[in-house]
């Protein structure tokens, strides 16, 4: 039998990284081909900028859901 949560989990973690990496990759190499080398270093700088608030929201809400589990364990 199937795990069907465990499925849905995998996919979505697999469908965000493979769109940020498609972002990074493909935006990035375009701007690389289109204005060179220093643009694309400002561009993953930008990117790398931007992406820090949504991985430090996601970590606060990972943290979150550790610590709930945890104090639910116990009770």
């Amino acid at each position: 039998m199937t795990d069907l949560k465990k499925f849905d989990s995998q996919t979505v973690t697999r469908l965000i990284i493979g769109g940020i990496l498609i972002l990074f990759i493909v935006g990035d190499g375009l701007i690389f081909f289109i204005y060179g080398a220093g643009a694309a270093v400002t561009g993953l700088i930008c990117l790398g900028a931007g992406m820090l608030p949504i991985l430090l929201i996601m970590l606060v809400i990972w943290l979150m859901d550790w610590i709930v589990k945890r104090a639910n364990k116990d009770a």
